[in-house]
């Protein structure tokens, strides 16, 4: 891995084949970062593929995992290492263009006054390209439920478009985060807030993706709607 930036792009990985050759050079046109691809033994050869990009770019690396476990516990990995590497901006964001890479140098100047920052669906400028109804009703109405259980302003509780710096993250204690995915971005975001740093939203129109499988299942719903309860009163 590079050591000229101060910033870094987790992007977690799992049958990605069809969009890894193009969104690692879409991200390091964006911004002046580094990437830390995070794969989770792809069948279709996405770590390969990775790295063999990462063995010409020293601004990539490849974490190779041995199975799949779910992206918050890709994340969680990725923030922990990037935490000993020494960045001081840690970057959450989709391999599959959905979180679309110009954004990015938008919510990294917004982190220059922000602990946290939030690609944001829910607020003026923000929203969903090519989503069915259902979906379109499922997410906001997530960030409601979210927002409403916990008690806190932010409107996109759910979203994975995310900017921390190192402080929130050497402060949250990454190994007790219990959640893995809606309710994972749920959880992160609400114990910032608990420790008192400040939640900055950047709108951006989150973009359903053109090349592989979503991964979202109902068992990820299920998790978040029992994750709020035992957020708010303390038990998570």
């Amino acid at each position: 891995m590079g050591t000229m930036n101060t910033s870094v792009v987790l992007l977690p990985t799992y049958n990605e084949r069809d969009n890894i050759e193009r969104i690692i050079p879409a991200i390091l046109a964006a911004a002046p970062v580094d990437i830390m691809v995070i794969d989770d033994n792809s069948p279709d050869g996405t770590g390969k593929l990775a790295q063999a990009i990462a063995d010409r770019e020293p601004r990539v690396s490849v974490v190779h995992r041995s199975e799949k476990r779910g992206l918050g516990r890709a994340y969680l990995d990725g923030m922990q290492r990037a935490l000993d590497a020494g960045y001081e901006r840690i970057v959450e964001m989709d391999a599959d263009f959905s979180h679309p890479p110009p954004v990015l140098a938008e919510l990294l100047a917004a982190s220059l006054d922000a602990d946290l920052v939030l690609g944001s669906r829910n607020i003026p400028g923000g929203g969903t390209q090519n989503w069915p109804l259902h979906r379109r009703l499922l997410s906001r109405g997530g960030s409601i439920y979210a927002r409403t259980i916990l008690g806190v302003p932010v409107r996109d509780m759910t979203g994975g478009f995310k900017v921390f710096h190192r402080r929130v993250l050497e402060a949250i204690d990454l190994p007790s985060i219990a959640s893995n995915g809606y309710a994972f971005q749920i959880e992160m975001t609400y114990r910032a807030l608990q420790k008192g740093f400040t939640v900055k939203e950047v709108p951006f129109v989150f973009v359903e993706r053109e090349s592989g499988v979503s991964k979202m299942s109902r068992g990820v719903f299920v998790e978040a709607v029992f994750m709020c309860p035992r957020l708010r009163l303390g038990k998570a």
